[in-house]
């Protein structure tokens, strides 16, 4: 039985196949005829790939001895050959036999990425001023596609709103110039708009009395309460993780080293280290 998203083209299915269908999906079309035998070759590797990718592709055939008047719609002058159709506009094509690994590299191009859907969401999160969706979201289509320069500079400026000025700056640091567009200079103003911002006099105050004073738990506390404000978490645990060390009974550095954990958003590296550090100190 034929997948749903093979279809033999006719005259009267044509415009439903071709142009409407490929607004919803990549249409490979397939010219084809019963006494071409690299024909009979490639088909069976071109139905093999559309059943493999069931909701981003359909396999149209076109017999063009029995539909020979699209094929020369087409201008098809020689048998196989292979058209890629998007939204009504032809992407890519090929004649002759391709194998499989060579047609799957170059639906690669075509075909969205895993990581897509997670960039939307990623941009919509960023929008809306949620920053810890914005780097869950961005941080796994990074995870799926580290070389994805759209998910870098996404994950960079979401770790900028989370707070992440070390990891945002180690990501824009790895963008080539080629790709360092506006975007990318967005990116780096809101780096330093937010180093000066974490910066402020009354950390600088409080780092000065505990670096006087190393012993003084309940200063230590207030720095880490103001770092973590300043969205330095991991600067903020260090002092949480200080005093416990210091005096293992401190419940008020335990509950405020656990509520800066639980705060972090899901996929930030900072929190599955956090939790291994405390449970270390705890258990």
């Amino acid at each position: 039985m034929a997948a749903d998203n093979i279809i033999d083209v006719t005259l009267q299915n044509f415009q439903q196949v071709l142009l409407e269908g490929s607004k919803e999906k990549l249409v490979i079309i397939d010219f084809w005829a019963d006494w071409c035998e690299p024909c009979k070759q490639l088909m069976p590797i071109l139905e093999r790939i559309a059943s493999q990718y069931p909701e981003q592709v359909t396999l149209a055939k076109i017999n063009c001895d029995d539909q020979q008047e699209l094929a020369m719609q087409f201008g098809i002058r020689s048998l196989p050959t292979v058209a890629f159709f998007k939204d009504g506009q032809p992407l890519d094509s090929f004649g002759g036999v391709k194998s499989e690994t060579e047609i799957k590299e170059m639906l690669s191009k075509h075909l969205p990425s895993p990581a897509d859907d997670y960039l939307k969401q990623a941009q919509q999160a960023l929008g809306e001023g949620n920053a810890a969706d914005a780097y869950t979201f961005a941080k796994q289509a990074y995870d799926l596609d580290s070389s994805n320069m759209q998910a870098i500079k996404l994950l960079a400026e979401a770790a900028v709103d989370h707070g992440r000025l070390d990891q945002a700056k180690e990501l824009a640091a790895a963008i080539p110039m080629v790709e360092q567009d506006n975007d990318y200079q967005r990116l780096m103003s809101k780096i330093e708009l937010a180093e000066e911002a974490a910066d402020s006099p009354e950390i600088r105050n409080l780092q000065e009395h505990v670096e006087a004073q190393p012993d003084d738990y309940d200063t230590r506390l207030k720095l880490a309460l103001a770092l973590q404000q300043a969205h330095r978490d991991e600067e903020a645990l260090e002092q949480a993780f200080f005093v416990m060390r210091k005096d293992p009974a401190n419940a008020d550095a335990k509950r405020f080293a656990l509520d800066i954990i639980n705060a972090l958003p899901d996929g930030d590296p900072l929190a599955s280290r956090a939790r291994r550090t405390l449970y270390s100190m705890m258990y």
